[in-house]
């Protein structure tokens, strides 16, 4: 065994031994460590200099409780969490998440990840995640304020807009992001704009932050399809999820000429031939925050199924845009043997394992979540420039700027594959490509 292997090998064990019962963060590791042979081979220096010992382990946890009183009046008791897990490319950045599946595992292989796609983005920005237990499904907005600001007045200690830049996620929207930003204005007393992205823009956001994931996916894919014979135009497609990721996915594919046929919730998924009416679907999820049932009630022409999956619906293009680990191994079977060309991940690691194995086997175009979902850590890190200017830009510039982003990381993965010997393989060119840029921060600073 080499010592690239063997470097390689001691990294994953050691994941494994000091995580026990964490298998999200030990399956994002094993992606990443998995793609590296080729480069820690030609690279001896990144053995050397404890690199791969270094990158797995987070420079900081923070755990907190988050006591908050509910409508009744009765005291309830969350968990909070603050990963900072590399500050090596600048402060770290990443979003928060409020369900009920947060814990240290979730959020650590969420931080890992937003480490690599951060790099990819060339904006300067480490990676972190954090988030809480706390569900604000089914919650008034007092309540949703009373957990947030008790939230925050934990959280201010170890944020700022030159340390650690949250911003939103899973349970997370412009209500919540309005909230912590209040708290954290009252608890240090400072108009400190920079600390918090995805605010409204009235008051330090900016435009298409709402949009940026989703487009910024379809830019991607955009980008998948140049040099073959298939494009966006004509085609169908499926989106998991019916969030802001999905929605704005869905948008984006429909004004580049595809037929948008099938999204899904927690409960379901509808099935439109004629294609999602996006317009009635933003009402119902992002206005009335109902169900995709709803929908199905109101556009009539469609299915609404409980049962099966969203991927057996057939199509050229999908896109899970729902959660972790969402697609598994008989359902990339399902899409391969009708005939989707092209999978591309809008949420955080929506693909098992096996599934991967699966889409390359059949041939099937795959973009990774580290650089097909980058666009809107993108968007956030060109709200930390508007903030830091006091400019505001306007929709086309922040637009425009994102779909160069979206280009620059595809070229860049590709690019990377083709240079590392697996032409076409995004997955190793991503993995790659973003790990030499945060390797070699490393190394040019010390051991530290």
């Amino acid at each position: 065994m080499s010592d690239a292997d063997a470097a390689l090998h001691d990294a994953l064990d050691t994941v494994v031994r000091r995580n026990p019962g964490q298998h999200l963060f030990r399956q994002a590791v094993h992606e990443v460590l998995e793609s590296l042979a080729p480069v820690v081979k030609q690279h001896p220096e990144y053995v050397e200099g404890g690199i791969l010992k270094r990158i797995i382990e987070p420079e900081r946890v923070v755990s907190f409780r988050v006591p908050w009183v509910d409508d009744a009046g009765a005291v309830q008791v969350n968990r909070g969490f603050r990963v900072q897990f590399s500050s090596d490319l600048g402060p770290y950045k990443g979003g928060l998440r409020f369900h009920k599946s947060v814990d240290e595992d979730t959020l650590k292989f969420l931080g890992f990840e937003q480490v690599f796609k951060n790099a990819l983005t060339g904006l300067g920005l480490g990676g972190g995640k954090g988030g809480s237990d706390f569900d604000p499904h089914g919650r008034s907005d007092a309540e949703v304020m009373r957990f947030c600001q008790s939230f925050m007045s934990e959280l201010a200690h170890h944020i700022g807009a030159d340390l650690d830049v949250p911003a939103g996620d899973i349970g997370v929207g412009g209500r919540e992001i309005g909230y912590l930003y209040g708290q954290y204005r009252k608890v240090t007393g400072r108009n400190e704009a920079g600390v918090i992205t995805g605010k409204g823009v009235g008051y330090g956001g900016s435009w298409a932050r709402t949009e940026a994931t989703g487009y910024g996916l379809v830019y991607f894919v955009r980008e998948m399809l140049r040099d073959t014979e298939y494009s966006l135009e004509g085609s169908r497609v499926v989106v998991s999820g019916s969030g802001n990721v999905a929605i704005y996915a869905a948008k984006k594919a429909a004004q580049l000429g595809a037929t948008v046929v099938a999204c899904s919730d927690s409960q379901g998924y509808v099935h439109d031939e004629d294609g999602l009416d996006l317009d009635l679907l933003l009402d119902v999820k992002e206005v009335r925050r109902e169900r995709l049932s709803a929908y199905a009630r109101e556009r009539g022409n469609c299915t609404y199924l409980e049962t099966g999956s969203v991927w057996d619906v057939e199509c050229d293009i999908a896109l899970p845009c729902a959660t972790q680990n969402e697609l598994d191994a008989e359902e990339a079977r399902t899409l391969a043997k009708n005939g989707c060309r092209v999978i591309a991940e809008g949420a955080n690691m929506p693909c098992t394992e096996q599934a991967v194995e699966v889409i390359h086997r059949a041939g099937i175009l795959f973009g990774p979540a580290k650089a097909a979902n980058a666009g809107g850590v993108a968007t956030s890190g060109l709200e930390m420039r508007q903030n830091a200017g006091r400019l505001l830009w306007d929709f086309e510039r922040v637009d425009s700027e994102l779909d160069r982003i979206m280009t620059s990381i595809h070229a860049t993965a590709a690019a990377t594959a083709e240079e590392y010997g697996a032409p076409g393989d995004l997955v190793a060119g991503a993995n790659i490509a973003a790990f030499r840029k945060v390797a070699d921060a490393m190394l040019a600073q010390g051991v530290i």
